[in-house]
């Protein structure tokens, strides 16, 4: 079966639209190995993504939100105290009986067999 690979111009301007978009993973997925392999070592590849970085980084400057730390800060400090209120329980009242140890029960030794079969 014939594959078309696309060229480097086609490869180029898929990489510009999806930088401007912010699907650079899709683009990623999208290539071919051959496609990859080919633009690899070609500098004027490279040199004209830069290019495609610089154009949208000024072209859309006025539509680029910087995220706000406010939010954040406002998260973190709800998790924290969510974790304090958490971390505080009740004083547990004393039992009056002591808790069993581990392995040893009623009538049983630390070695864990019952007194009358040593």
């Amino acid at each position: 079966m014939f594959e078309s690979y696309r060229e480097t111009h086609d490869l180029l301007a898929d990489y510009a639209e999806a930088l401007r978009e912010g699907n650079l993973p899709t683009f990623l997925k999208s290539l071919s190995r051959f496609e990859a392999r080919r633009v690899l070592p070609l500098a004027h590849f490279w040199q004209a993504a830069e290019m495609a970085r610089i154009l949208n980084s000024v072209g859309f400057a006025d539509g680029v939100t910087i995220p706000s730390m406010d939010l954040f800060i406002v998260r973190v400090n709800a998790r924290i105290a969510s974790r304090r209120k958490k971390g505080r329980s009740p004083a547990r009242a004393k039992s009056q009986q002591p808790r069993a140890r581990r392995g040893g029960g009623p009538g049983r030794s630390a070695t864990g067999l019952a007194e009358g079969q040593k």
